[in-house]
């Protein structure tokens, strides 16, 4: 539930309601802008009468959210969402962020050697899995903690974000120390005790969308994370499960137009998952551009022949160079430039 007060209405006005409202147990979520006040109920507004709420000094309007996703709803928040990230950086601002990496860290020298020349291309954010929750129990499962100091080392050397994955809520401790964007995998969209857990934490919170997913249930997770206390949800759209085979997933590139319909929340995109195949990266993440995403989030490696786990929807550092300044050309023209 919606609470828009009127333009003359007072602080006081504003305390008597909310105060009211607090004593009832109801969480309030202020997002007033410098043109109007307005805050959010949190909590089951089922109980509450829109008429008896109007009936406050200084209330000028009462709107019930119907989506069951509230604090991620558009309704609930009319402007977008911009994270700030730890140098800088924003996402789901003007410009589109560009975030690259190895799907896995799997050495010191691999590591350096993709992010010295991803600053040169000047990349901000370093993705890298650290813990690799892999389908097969066999497959190389990461360095673990020491790939998250490897991370955090290579990252500050060049002034860079680091973005990788979280596999349980036991590691959050940990994650905090090293990372600066913490990754809910695909697998993991519906964990909702580890959802609960990230609504606990101070860094932003990139949320990826589950094999087969609604959107709805996408919006749903993100709502599990910000109803416990984190705003800073980055949503990420990695191609969803179809009867197709012939790509790894299925791209769904109207997921962007549906979530900035829906939602305040930025959206990205991850070409690499989406497609399996590194020939497909360069005109998906176009098409990714084109409908709006707040930035993308792709694989690099400097030899994916001998990559440990993706190395075919892994862009040569060559080859991604080349890419990343044909995107900027285009978003450019688009007049949202892609850092």
């Amino acid at each position: 539930m919606i609470v828009k007060m009127k333009k003359n209405a007072t602080k006081e006005h504003y305390n008597e309601l909310t105060e009211a409202l607090k004593n009832k147990h109801f969480e309030i979520k202020d997002v007033s802008s410098e043109t109007v006040i307005i805050f959010g109920i949190i909590g089951d507004t089922s109980t509450l009468d829109i008429n008896d709420l109007q009936a406050y000094e200084g209330v000028e309007d009462v709107i019930r959210v119907q989506t069951p996703f509230k604090q991620a709803s558009r309704m609930f928040k009319e402007e977008d969402t911009i994270i700030t990230l730890s140098n800088g950086a924003t996402v789901g601002g003007h410009e589109a962020l560009m975030m690259a990496g190895p799907c896995s860290v799997e050495s010191e020298t691999q590591l350096t050697t993709i992010a010295a020349s991803l600053a040169k291309d000047g990349v901000k954010v370093l993705r890298g899995g650290a813990y690799k929750p892999r389908t097969s129990p066999y497959t190389f499962q990461g360095l673990e903690l020491e790939g998250l100091k490897l991370l955090r080392k290579v990252a500050d050397t060049h002034d860079m974000a680091v973005v990788s994955e979280i596999p349980s809520a036991d590691l959050l401790e940990i994650f905090e120390q090293y990372v600066d964007i913490i990754q809910v995998g695909a697998r993991n969209m519906q964990n909702f005790q580890l959802l609960k857990v990230l609504g606990k934490s101070s860094k932003p919170i990139l949320l990826k969308r589950g094999l087969s997913a609604t959107i709805e249930e996408w919006l749903m997770s993100a709502e599990y994370i910000m109803s416990h206390g984190n705003s800073q949800v980055i949503l990420a759209e990695r191609g969803i499960r179809t009867f197709e085979k012939y790509t790894r997933n299925t791209l769904d590139v109207s997921a962007v137009l549906a979530i900035k319909e829906l939602s305040h929340l930025p959206v990205i995109i991850d070409p690499s998952h989406a497609a399996g195949r590194w020939n497909m990266i360069e005109r998906l993440s176009m098409a990714s551009l084109a409908v709006g995403a707040d930035g993308l989030i792709v694989e690099v490696h400097n030899d994916p022949k001998n990559a440990m786990s993706d190395g075919a929807q892994s862009l040569k550092l060559d080859k991604f160079s080349q890419t990343l300044q044909t995107l900027k050309d285009l978003a450019n023209s688009l007049n949202r430039p892609l850092l």
